[in-house]
């Protein structure tokens, strides 16, 4: 499978099978993270897998009560070590770093025949409360990992045309 077959083939999985994520395949979605680019190369990150089952059911009331969280082989948290840095273009670097290896963890799980769903629906303190993350560190990132238990049908897409101007904003 090559890149743009994986970000084409990728899909938010909600059902997974119990079938444990192989300690092979797992070492490889984490160096994808630890190989990522991140502004002036710093690596301001932590990751956290989390695969003991209490912890991911403490990690469902985090999550807003998403079932699938719990039920997913592996939850990996991304965390940021240095939250107040801007890049030069005005952006904080921890938030780009960060989506920057979760895309690649993420593209190399699907490589790897994994389903992933990244979160957005989570309590950023519930979550550092269960994991024992200090106050001072952020989480802008996490995803489930393991193997699918459904193939759902792509999300309709925009055309080309609709987001894409050559030269200016139009």
């Amino acid at each position: 499978m090559d890149v743009f077959e994986a970000i084409s083939q990728r899909r938010s999985i909600r059902n997974y099978k119990t079938t444990a994520v192989e300690d092979e395949k797992l070492e490889k979605i984490l160096e994808a993270a630890r190989i990522a680019p991140s502004a002036a190369n710093r690596q301001e990150w932590k990751f956290i897998v989390v695969k003991d089952q209490e912890t991911r059911d403490k990690l469902v009331e985090a999550a807003n009560g998403q079932k699938f969280v719990g039920q997913a082989p592996a939850t990996i948290v991304g965390c940021s070590t240095e939250s107040e840095r801007l890049m030069p273009c005005g952006q904080l670097a921890y938030t780009v770093d960060l989506s920057i290896a979760v895309s690649f963890m993420i593209l190399e799980a699907t490589e790897l025949g994994l389903g992933t769903c990244w979160l957005g629906a989570y309590d950023e303190e519930a979550v550092k409360k269960v994991l024992d993350i200090p106050d001072e560190i952020r989480v802008p990132a996490m995803f489930t990992l393991g193997y699918a238990d459904e193939n759902p049908d792509p999300r309709p897409r925009k055309e080309l045309n609709e987001i894409l101007c050559f030269e200016k904003f139009k």
